[in-house]
């Protein structure tokens, strides 16, 4: 069992920064992929960025490649998301995941999800 719980969301201009973290309980953190997953108002949660195990692979979607980073310290339980050059069409809840095998863009595949943190970006 692993659980999960998201901070560093918050308010922020367009263009600006934000670096939200994933803090994961338990002994197996290093064994899982992690992934990250934003949902809009009115919208479907959609996939924003995965990483694998051991951090030596990523994936990240077409709309934040170039702007957001991931990342994980297996050492702290913890993984990243550094947000930058922010839209506000990246306002969202944004959702971390947990995943005991390879990392992987689909959402149904992730066993484990933490509540969420909300991430407001205005024009």
């Amino acid at each position: 069992q692993v659980q999960l719980a998201e901070s560093g969301g918050g308010l922020v201009q367009a263009g600006g920064s934000l670096r939200l973290s994933c803090a994961a309980s338990g002994r197996t953190f290093s064994t899982y992929a992690m992934g990250w997953f934003r949902q809009a108002p009115g919208k479907e949660r959609e996939f924003v960025a995965a990483i694998s195990w051991s951090g030596g692979r990523t994936y990240y979607a077409d709309s934040v490649k170039g702007r957001f980073t991931i990342s994980r310290d297996n050492a702290k339980n913890t993984v990243y998301l550094q947000m930058n050059s922010l839209k506000p069409e990246d306002t969202a809840v944004y959702y971390c995941a947990a995943r005991k095998s390879i990392l992987t863009m689909s959402e149904a595949e992730y066993d484990y999800w933490g509540q969420g943190t909300q991430v407001t970006v205005s024009s």
